[in-house]
Order: C-alpha cells, then structure tokens, then sequence
C-alpha cells in the first residue's frame, strides 16, 4: 500500500537521530575547549555587564542537558538543579562536562524516534516536544558559548574557532 502525501511529510526526516547527537556534541566539543581555554581564576570570576560568570552558565548547561534527557527517557519529572559544587576547580568543571558528554550519548540510544514529535513539560515547567527541548538544550549552549568568548577576548584570549566542532 502506497503511503499518502501526508503520511510521508509524518515520516521524512531531514537529519537522523544519531546525526543530531553528533551535531550537538560537535558544539559540546567546542564549548570544551572554550572552558580550557579560560584561566583558572577567570573562569569562577570574570564578569562583563553584569553577566555571570562563564563557570555559572556551565553549570546551567550541566544541570539542563542530563537530568534532560534523563527526563525525556524516564518520564518522571525531575526539579531544575543549576547549582554544582566545582570547588572552583576548573579540572572539576571539565570531569563534570566529559562526564555528562558520556551520560549524554548512553541517553540518547534510549530515546525512540518517534519519541521526537511528543509533547512533554520538562523540568516540570517547560512545555514543548521531546525535538524542541533538545533544540533548546543545543540553542542555549550556544547562546552562553557567545558570551564566553566576549569574556574571552575581553581577557585577550582568542577564542576557539566555532566552526571546528570535530576536534
């Protein structure tokens, strides 16, 4: 039986699973290397405008990406944590990130496909479907990577190119 017109929009797909996960680690590969390239003081206390500091929008990202997905495949509400104790140690920061970049693809695995287009409240609080709140955990990384590097080159520190997301 052939499919109708409707059905196949259903069903095509622009990219896959697994090449979302790619794209979004690509830029948690960047975003690793924007994290390094902070100094040790800087990273817990530079500030410009009022923003917090970089270390304080990285333990946003950590506390949406994980406890998010593990949302997403468990169903059962978790409360939003943003607060981690780093003991302001940059070496601590980047275990929390290399950890949470593994959770993150055992997660991702767990996730069925048809999974993408449900509507779910994350955190309790954020309605949208499973796709839209990973676009957002991708979308806000991005966002908080943005003002690292005016930090960064405030500090006169070239940021790592954003482009180069294999690395």
């Amino acid at each position: 039986m052939e499919k109708t017109m409707e059905q196949q929009k259903e069903t095509a797909q622009i990219i896959t699973s697994s090449q979302l996960l790619e794209h979004w680690q690509g830029h948690r590969r960047v975003t690793r290397r924007v994290i390094e390239a902070f100094p040790e003081k800087e990273l817990f206390t530079h500030s410009i405008g009022g923003m917090r500091p970089f270390s304080e929008m990285v333990n946003e990202l950590l506390g949406i990406a994980v406890p998010g997905l593990q949302e997403i495949v468990s169903g059962k509400t978790t409360e939003l944590k943003e607060h981690f104790d780093h003991g302001n140690s940059k070496a601590r920061v980047l275990e929390a990130w290399d950890k949470s970049t593994e959770e993150i693809n055992s997660l991702w695995g767990k996730i069925k496909l048809e999974r993408f287009q449900e509507n779910i409240v994350l955190f309790g609080q954020y309605e949208g479907s499973v796709q839209s709140s990973i676009f957002y955990f991708i979308d806000n990384e991005i966002h908080h990577r943005g003002q690292a590097y005016v930090y960064l080159r405030s500090l006169g520190i070239e940021p790592p190119f954003f482009w180069e997301r294999d690395k």
